[in-house]
């Protein structure tokens, strides 16, 4: 089944882009290339996620201009891409495992869904907002231990980056990823590294399903007003020769940009509590009786309400949703340009 072939009555002259499936797909290639692709993305985002992390874990406020300025006077260029190492090696199994559930998802639930009697765009953003769920939970098996670990590589030298001295930071000096890895293991177990792993998946499914499912209504509702307002600029042209709207794929990229970045201002809105929350856990130690131990939930919560109420938990919103609406945006492009290269046949190529 291919969710994007039809298309709503406001569209009804202009042709959607087909969707690819699952079954379509030539696996060693789209995982080989999708590797590629996304390590690339990864590596051009990496210093704005450096950026959101320090911002979440600081115990006041500072804007993004003063903590980028502090990070290259005190650490150059390198302390933007602290961990980058650890993050891409996991990058790589993560995306496979994501990209795998995403898509048999998607492709299962849709069939399920029109079966049922949905509507296709209806149908979509079921599929999609159950692909955005799934794929989330099965790649945070690999993630998390990736963000503990990457995420102590970014803010272990923030004291030397600002008047903000984060004292609750683990007070480990680590090497490097391996270093960080042995020493985690050493002090907290296996368990050290899957610190937050339940907040994450509260922070990651939903915000993957909501994005998934608000990237799908707005990829129709934008190519429904596209095909309204090239409707009324080329009435006369259909009414002679019966012709209709095809985009290239310019119009398609600008399209699939467009709904990514409104996607992703929705998705940081609702979960950027979770996030930060989630940031501090992996990061942060408490203080009991002179010992260190790893924060609760509870804890993390009382502490950022102290710091600042409720908009503490919205430090790093800009960088946040600026580096998910890029991230974003370049996901879906290259996502959508990885699958048609990726076919068993060429026919989708645009």
């Amino acid at each position: 089944m291919s969710l994007g072939t039809a298309e709503d009555d406001s569209a009804s002259e202009i042709h959607i882009p087909a969707d690819i499936d699952w079954h379509m797909l030539d696996k060693s290639k789209f995982f080989f290339l999708g590797a590629a692709l996304f390590s690339g993305v990864s590596g051009a985002l990496y210093p704005i996620v450096v950026l959101k992390t320090r911002q979440q874990v600081s115990p006041t406020p500072i804007s993004s201009f003063k903590m980028s300025f502090a990070i290259m006077r005190h650490e150059g260029c390198r302390g933007f891409y602290r961990g980058f190492g650890t993050s891409l090696m996991g990058t790589i199994p993560a995306r496979a495992l994501y990209m795998t559930a995403l898509e048999v998802t998607k492709s299962n639930v849709g069939t399920v869904t029109v079966r049922l009697g949905y509507s296709d765009t209806t149908a979509t953003a079921i599929a999609n907002a159950a692909a955005g769920l799934s794929s989330a939970m099965a790649a945070q098996l690999v993630w998390t231990p990736i963000d503990v670990v990457s995420q102590r590589l970014m803010v272990q030298s923030c004291s030397k980056s600002g008047k903000n001295t984060l004292s609750r930071v683990t007070s480990y000096r680590y090497n490097n990823g391996l270093d960080a890895f042995r020493k985690i293991v050493y002090s907290d177990g296996l368990r050290g590294l899957y610190r937050g792993f339940g907040i994450s998946i509260l922070t990651y499914a939903p915000s993957n399903a909501v994005w998934w499912a608000s990237y799908s209504v707005a990829y129709r509702l934008i190519w429904g007003g596209f095909g309204c307002y090239m409707g009324k600029k080329d009435h006369e042209n259909r009414l002679v020769n019966g012709s209709s709207f095809k985009p290239d794929s310019r119009a398609t990229v600008a399209v699939q940009g467009l709904s990514a970045a409104m996607a992703s201002g929705v998705s940081a809105l609702i979960t950027m509590p979770l996030d930060t929350i989630k940031t501090r856990l992996q990061v942060l130690d408490g203080d009991e009786n002179g010992q260190r131990r790893p924060l609760t939930i509870a804890q993390t919560v009382r502490n950022l309400v102290k710091e600042g109420g409720f908009g503490a938990c919205y430090r790093g919103l800009g960088p946040r949703w600026a580096s998910m609406a890029m991230s974003a945006t370049t996901m879906i492009t290259t996502y959508e340009f990885l699958k048609r290269l990726s076919t068993k046949t060429q026919d989708g190529f645009p």
